[in-house]
Order: structure tokens, then C-alpha cells, then sequence
């Protein structure tokens, strides 16, 4: 079996049939027709991406997932007479044809009609039949018609087209504004009567009238060009808009990366209810569908321990702390933590302990309890050293944009006299975390960090590119550990921050100050084998403090800038989707130019946004995918005192 044919494969297996789609007939077909001979030579290896791709022309192959739910609506058969609209590169036309007797396909522009129409013959599917003119007309003297399938949006529904469908016969078709449309489905029930029912919101480029001929006359094109569409409009159009997180295919277009090692899902704060209830979700399809057995994430490793326990169904040591209990508490500790350790738990119910999925935390040193001890060593002995260390704390991110706040600290004499001390406070701290939790990487994993843990602290103690760098690292080895650990065939799901997970190569952080991160040193270790998904959000509420272990408050977010990533997303007019910026070359050269992305973590301060909170990124280069929510709201803590219905006793918050 050649790799296209894996991939073919994979494609109808992952993005149709798990959507839903059963039909025989249509899954036979999707099976056959070679996707990659439909596109440029040098958009190949992308063929069987969930996605749109570019054929030229400004024209793109639809989703393949979005094929199949025309043909599928359409109720093609084996003697069907059907004409589509708007043939494109020919694709679906040729997966119909391995269904229905008869395809016509009409293309506005002739040099797309040609080169399709050349690769359906080489192809052998003497039934399809290709043709250059304008589809608004139909093709009246091969109809009725059984089935027409329309390719492009319109305001309403061409009389042309309801009057060459064959009584009985279905029309599928887009219909609506630029924005999105609904998908509709006609049926001619008489002469003169049709019956109508939508099949859900879909995006597709608008129905023009008019053939263009190879050499550009009538230049106008079924697409408006990319060069003539605004950046929010280009987003639009790639964009795939996502359900609601309750629903119970909204992770289903996240499949398109569940064959790689390593999915990184990031976050713009640690304070959203949107970016980890959509991670929670996506995790537990990849857990439960995929082979995941990995959930590492950006939290102390004995921590996260403790909850590993409970969801590997592990004896709860009873000397154990309980986990989470540090600033920032809501950062793990919230409902959608607890629900989804539960989910994992009953998922390894019934497998093998090789099998079960494990939750561990890649910030092994326990940077938050370090800080703590930092701080209050610092309390006591200089206060304005104290003063000066919140600052830094507060905002924990390469982002940082006034620098003399590390330069303050270390010119303070009480910082320098005390610095022995607390990192010698810090060390003490580690050893006794890994001696709660020896397991887990061994005693030859201990002494390689209890032997390196001075070096971290004391780097950390002083801040500064180094302190980052030295962090991103650790938790880059410790996943890789995992790996090595959980098997050749393991995989893993990595929750962090987008700082932490967006190439540092494409930021500020890794172009100016020569900082790398864990989504950078995972590309370099496993290449192709990674994806790396950013989240975003334009405006709404969040948890966050203003200072560093201050109190949890419910701020509301400002609406992203004018010059930012965040503002074209909420231009575009789309709710919810995912986009993968590099999918599409025009999107992706637009959105190459930097700009400026928000980044909050565990401190929001809006007064000082631009400096504290935003910086410049190349999105394309980043992420390999964009999930995007506009509007959203501030995470909620869990409260211990009330009783959770279904919670096992030994539940490890409940501790």
C-alpha cells in the first residue's frame, strides 16, 4: 500500500465516517478516486488534509467531509443523472462518478475545466463528462437531472437549475451572505412544487454567471480574488467553524492531527473557561478514539502526581498533600480538571495498566511552590526586594517588556546576601516532592534532578532569558522521558500556555531575545510528528490576579487591539472554527507579516496591556492551527464544599 493510498485511507476512515456517514457506495468511492492527482504537484503532500487547498486560478478543492455530506444529501445512486456546479479541479465529480451513471460538471473557467477534465480521462471515468460554461444556466439538454450539486454560494436558488431537476430529484446548494450560509437541500416534489430543509451552516465562495476563457477574458471569477478579499475575509473563508464545546463532534475536526506523537493544545490564559473545556474535550477523544496515554501539562510534577493516581486507579498515598492547593489554585483545580481526571479514570476502567492514559506535569521543579518560598524568605529579610519580585513574578513570560525589573532585583544587597539560602530552601523543596512520588521516572530520573536542581533555582532566583530557557527545556526532556517511558507506539497530549507551545522561533521571544520553548524543541525533536494548536480570544471575562500570589479575580478582558491577530479573527464575523494558517498559501502569506498576539497568563493587568500582555508573532509559523472563540468567560475554581454526584471518595481534590 503506497503512502497516498494510507492516507486515502485514513481520510474516509478519520473525516467521514467518523462524521457520521455510512453509506457503502459513497465510502467505496471516496476510497478509489486519488485525491493528490486533483491537485498542484506541490500541494500533494497535503491532499488529504481536512481541508480546502488551493488549484489555482484563486480556486480551491473543497473539504472532503463537505463533499461527501452534498453527495450523502443528494441521495446519488447508481442510476443517477447528475449535474455539479462549479467542477473546480474535477474532484467531486469523479467521487461521484463512482457512484451515479451519469456526471456533468460545468466549470466557469476554462483552463480549470481542461486540466480536470484531462485527469478524469487519465482516470478512465469515461461517465463524467467536464465542461467549460456557465453553471448559473445548468446544462439543459442533458437534464432532468436527479441530483444537483451546486459548489458555490447564492443569494437564493437559480430558477434554471429548479427547473432541469428531475421531479424527485434533490438540489444541494449554499445559500446566504459572505459570512457563512446554510446548506440547503430541495426537492422537487411536481411541476411547479418543492419541498426545502437546511442541513447546517457551511462557507463557500459565491455563484457567478459567466464562462472565462484560458486566455482571462470575463476575468471574473467564481472566487473573488485573494488579492481583492480583505485578511478578516480570507480567514473567513478557510476557517472551520466549530459547534458549540458541548457538542459531541465538536473535537471531530480536530482529528486531522491524531496521527501525530505529540499534540500540543495551548491557551491565551490560564484563566478561560473556553480553552480548557475545549482542551478536555479534545483530550478525551484522543485518549478514548486515538491511543492517546499521555496528558502532560504545564503543572508540578508532584501535583500532578497525585491526581495521576486517581486516574490510573493507584493507591492514594495517605500521606500525600492534597494537590493544587498553591497560587494560582484555579489554574488545576476547577471543574473541568475534576471532570475530565473522572472521564480518564473510567475510560482505563477496563485496560491494561500499559494502556491507561496517565496525567503528569512537566514543571517537575514546582515553580510555584519555588516562588512561594522565594517570597517569603524575601518577606522577612528585605522587603523591597519582595516588592521588587512580585513585579517580576507578575508577569512570568518572555513578554516582559520592562526589563529593569530584573536589573532592580539584582542590584538589591538583601536578594544577593539571601540568595543561598533560598536556593538551598528550593532544593530541600524538590527532594521532598520526589520523595512523595518516587515512581514515576525511577531513582536514576531523581538523581539526574535533585544533582541538577541548584543550577535551575539559582537561575531561576535571578530571572531573565536563562530562567526561561533552562524551564522550557526541562519540560521539553520530561515529555520526552514520557514518551520513552509509555513505549515506541506512545503519544501524547500537551496542555500550556501559547507562549510555551507556539514556536518561539516565530515570536519575539526567540527572534530578539534568543529564548526557545517546548513547542519549538518538540519540532526539532519529532519534525512532522507534531502539532502545535494555538487558542485565542477577542474579548469576555477571565480569572486572574493583578500581582502574583494575590486573590483570584473575575477581569474583564479588553477587546484585542486593532493591530493584532486577535482583531482580524473577530473581523472575520466567525464565531467559533479552527483554521490552520499554512493550508492556503494566499492565507498564509497574509498572515506571515508579524503582529501582535495577547498572551495572559496567571496576571492580568489591563492598564498596561500593550506592554504586559501583547507581542509580536508570525501565526503561520507558530501554530499549525488556530482555535479561535470570541467571545469567552473567566474559569471557575472548584469549590470543595459542595458535593459532586458521581465523585469517587478517593477523588484527590476531595483529599
Amino acid at each position: 500500500m503506497t503512502q497516498y493510498q494510507k492516507q486515502r485511507k485514513r481520510m474516509v476512515s478519520r473525516q467521514i465516517e467518523a462524521r457520521g456517514i455510512d453509506d457503502p457506495a459513497l465510502l467505496a468511492a471516496f476510497s478509489k478516486v486519488p485525491r493528490e492527482r486533483f491537485v498542484p504537484e506541490n500541494m500533494r503532500e497535503f491532499a488529504y488534509r481536512d481541508g480546502p487547498l488551493p488549484i489555482g486560478e484563486e480556486q480551491t478543492i473543497s473539504q472532503p467531509f463537505i463533499v461527501a455530506q452534498m453527495i450523502d444529501a443528494a441521495e446519488v445512486n447508481q442510476a443517477s443523472n447528475v449535474l455539479e456546479v462549479g467542477a473546480g479541479s474535477g474532484y467531486a465529480a469523479a467521487v461521484i462518478s463512482r457512484i451515479a451513471d451519469r456526471v456533468t460538471a460545468i466549470e466557469r473557467h476554462e483552463i480549470l475545466a481542461r486540466r480536470a477534465r484531462e485527469v478524469v480521462d487519465g482516470l478512465g471515468y469515461d461517465n463524467c463528462e467536464i465542461i467549460a460554461g456557465d453553471g448559473m444556466k445548468g446544462c439543459a439538454d442533458k437534464a432532468p437531472f436527479d441530483a444537483i450539486l451546486v459548489a458555490a454560494r447564492g443569494a437564493e436558488i437559480p430558477q434554471a437549475l429548479k427547473n432541469q431537476l428531475a421531479i424527485g430529484g434533490r438540489l444541494i446548494i449554499p445559500v446566504g451572505g459572505e459570512t457563512v450560509q446554510t446548506l440547503r437541500c430541495l426537492q422537487r416534489t411536481g411541476e411547479d412544487q418543492w419541498d426545502e430543509h437546511d442541513l447546517g451552516s457551511v462557507r463557500f465562495v459565491p455563484l457567478l454567471s459567466g464562462a472565462v476563457a484560458e486566455n482571462g477574458t470575463k476575468a471574473a471569477s467564481n472566487h473573488r480574488s485573494a488579492r481583492g478579499l480583505a485578511t478578516p475575509e480570507l480567514i473567513a473563508r478557510h476557517a472551520m467553524e466549530l459547534p458549540s464545546i458541548d457538542d459531541p463532534e465538536f473535537a471531530a475536526p480536530f482529528d486531522r492531527f491524531a496521527d501525530k506523537r505529540v499534540v500540543m493544545l495551548g491557551e491565551a490564559s490560564h484563566g478561560t473557561h473556553e480553552f480548557y473545556a475545549a482542551r478536555a474535550t479534545i483530550t478525551r477523544r484522543f485518549v478514548e478514539e486515538h491511543g492517546f496515554t499521555i496528558v502532560a501539562a504545564e503543572a508540578d510534577w508532584s501535583d500532578a502526581a497525585v491526581l495521576d493516581r486517581h486516574i490510573r486507579h493507584r493507591e492514594m498515598r495517605e500521606d500525600a498533600s492534597p494537590p493544587f492547593q498553591r497560587f494560582p489554585t484555579w489554574m488545576w483545580r476547577n471543574p473541568v480538571i475534576r471532570d475530565l481526571a473522572n472521564d480518564l479514570r473510567n475510560l482505563n476502567e477496563d485496560r491494561e495498566d500499559d494502556a491507561k492514559a496517565g496525567f503528569y506535569g512537566l514543571d517537575i521543579y514546582n515553580m510555584s511552590g519555588s516562588i512561594e518560598a522565594v517570597l517569603a524568605f524575601l518577606d522577612k529579610h528585605d522587603p523591597q526586594a519582595a516588592k521588587v519580585a512580585r513585579e517580576r513574578y507578575g508577569c512570568l513570560t518572555p513578554w516582559q517588556h520592562e526589563p529593569a525589573a530584573y536589573g532592580r532585583m539584582a542590584l538589591s544587597e538583601g536578594y544577593e546576601e539571601c540568595e543561598q539560602t533560598v536556593v538551598r530552601q528550593c532544593r530541600d523543596l524538590l527532594e521532598r516532592a520526589l520523595d512523595e512520588d518516587g515512581e514515576a521516572f525511577g531513582a536514576a530520573m531523581n538523581a539526574r534532578l535533585i544533582a541538577s536542581a541548584e543550577k535551575y533555582y539559582r537561575v531561576m532566583y535571578y530571572g531573565g532569558a536563562q530562567s526561561w530557557n533552562l524551564r522550557d527545556s526541562h519540560m521539553a526532556e520530561t515529555l520526552e522521558h514520557l514518551l520513552e517511558q509509555r513505549g515506541p507506539d506512545s503519544k501524547a497530549i500537551v496542555w500550556a500556555h501559547n507562549s510555551h507551545i507556539g514556536d518561539a522561533r516565530a515570536t519575539e521571544m526567540g527572534a530578539v531575545r534568543d529564548e526557545h520553548n517546548i513547542g519549538q524543541l518538540a519540532r526539532e525533536r519529532w519534525g512532522e510528528d507534531v502539532a502545535l494548536i494555538g487558542f485565542g480570544t477577542h474579548t469576555g471575562t477571565v480569572s486572574a490576579a493583578t500581582d502574583w500570589d494575590g486573590v483570584r479575580e473575575v477581569k474583564r478582558v479588553l477587546p484585542s487591539r486593532r493591530d493584532s491577530y486577535e482583531r482580524l479573527c473577530h473581523d472575520s464575523g466567525v464565531s467559533r472554527f479552527l483554521l490552520e494558517p499554512s493550508a492556503d498559501r494566499a492565507l498564509a502569506d497574509r498572515l506571515a507579516e508579524p503582529l501582535l498576539e495577547r498572551f495572559i497568563g496567571v496576571i492580568y493587568r489591563p492598564e498596561t496591556e500593550r506592554w504586559s500582555h501583547y507581542s509580536q508573532a508570525a501565526l503561520p509559523r507558530q501554530f499549525d492551527a488556530w482555535c479561535w472563540f470570541d467571545q469567552t468567560r473567566a474559569l471557575e475554581p472548584l469549590d470543595d464544599s459542595e458535593p459532586h454526584e458521581g465523585v469517587p471518595e478517593t477523588y484527590p481534590f476531595g483529599v
